[in-house]
């Protein structure tokens, strides 16, 4: 079986960090992870997870923002309700991507949807379609598992990106806006038909503020996966550029949740041993 997780949250909760932690943990039980980068704004995510260099951004492959445009603007003047997409093929595998649209190592491959690189270029919509449709068609094998960085806030689900993930995944840093964008978000995967799997805590600086942010989601009844305290280390990777890694048993225990958690009801477990050492 396969899973397809989406990792959401505010800007600055810690969306990214999260997603390198999660990817590392699945590659360590011998899963091939495949990172979706769908936030437009982020420019530090190869790093994190250890590329020297991101892939060309799919937005390039397609022919460009005006190119989607153009079909955007096609599809919604069509009258026979033909929609053929922003991609050619009807599923694909990552292999199936020129080997420029793709970074690889130890069992983790990423792709970029698309950047923005300058002032004026115009509203986010065609990255949102194009992930919706790279999502949608993107075919993986029984051993692979996919992680998306989403943009932040929840603006995605209005673009219906969300109707082709598994498990969606609410970072939570201590703030009352994180609080209330989780609640939105457990809302809004509920009627894209995605499964919220539940809250990750994220830079959490004492026992006291992890403690009152639990309580505050048991309030809210937002399920919690786990936490992920403030770390210095991980402050450190990410003013570097270097590559995330954290040594705490937290998180395997949230993958463990994940791995748990699906909405089927069945166990989704690799098949080779953990090789963590």
């Amino acid at each position: 079986m396969n899973q397809r997780i989406s990792v959401c949250g505010k800007g600055g909760s810690g969306k990214s960090t999260i997603v390198a932690l999660l990817t590392e943990e699945l590659a360590i039980r011998h899963w091939r992870v495949i990172v979706v980068d769908s936030d437009e704004s982020n420019a530090c995510l190869h790093w994190m997870l250890g590329f020297e260099h991101a892939p060309r951004p799919l937005l390039e492959l397609v022919g460009g923002k005006r190119n989607v445009q153009q079909q955007m603007r096609r599809r919604s003047s069509s009258t026979d309700g033909s929609n053929t997409g922003v991609l050619s093929k009807p599923e694909f595998a990552v292999g199936d991507l020129p080997a420029e649209y793709v970074v690889e190592n130890n069992g983790r491959a990423l792709v970029t949807v698309g950047k923005i690189h300058q002032s004026l270029e115009g509203c986010a919509c065609p990255m949102g379609v194009l992930s919706r449709e790279f999502l949608k068609k993107l075919k993986l094998a029984d051993d692979e598992m996919l992680v998306v960085d989403m943009e932040a806030g929840i603006e995605h689900f209005g673009r219906g990106v969300e109707t082709s993930i598994d498990a969606v995944v609410a970072v939570v840093e201590p703030s009352l806006e994180s609080l209330v964008l989780a609640e939105k978000v457990q809302q809004l995967a509920s009627q894209a038909g995605a499964h919220f799997a539940g809250t990750i805590i994220n830079k959490a600086h004492s026992a006291d503020v992890a403690s009152t942010l639990s309580a505050e989601l048991r309030t809210r009844q937002l399920p919690a996966l786990g936490m992920i305290p403030y770390d210095e280390g991980l402050l450190a990777a990410s003013l570097t550029g270097q590559r995330i890694r954290f040594t705490g048993d937290e998180v395997p225990h949230i993958v463990d949740q994940l791995l748990e958690a699906h909405p089927s009801g069945r166990f989704i477990t690799s098949t080779t041993n953990d090789n963590r050492g």
